[in-house]
């Protein structure tokens, strides 16, 4: 059996390497791909926790409902990418400020 501190120090790591991968990069596929490496980092945790507390599946709904939203946020997300690209064509996020006019 795993502890539950190598499965938080493992979500720490790859939220980490999410906030990096949306700080540093310009490109908008990879902040989105960062974002949803954070959620599934936040997920593991949530499951990482339910494990403490099996008999309440809190950990779990949670994890679902984020599963949801990580979902839905991509969809979203693409969708802007892609009238981005085409107005632009490019997918750089320091030309997202051509489009206040």
């Amino acid at each position: 059996m795993i502890p539950i501190p190598a499965f938080l120090v493992v979500a720490g790591i790859l939220f980490g390497i999410g906030a990096i991968g949306f700080l540093v990069r310009r490109n908008v596929i990879v902040a989105l791909m960062s974002i949803e490496l954070m959620l599934n980092a936040v997920n593991l945790t949530f499951v990482a926790f339910n494990r403490v507390h099996a008999e309440a599946h809190t950990g779990q709904v949670f994890a679902f409902f984020n599963i949801a939203v990580a979902a839905a946020e991509a969809a979203v997300g693409l969708a802007i990418v892609l009238s981005f690209f085409r107005l632009r064509r490019t997918v750089r996020s320091d030309a997202g400020d051509l489009l206040k006019n």
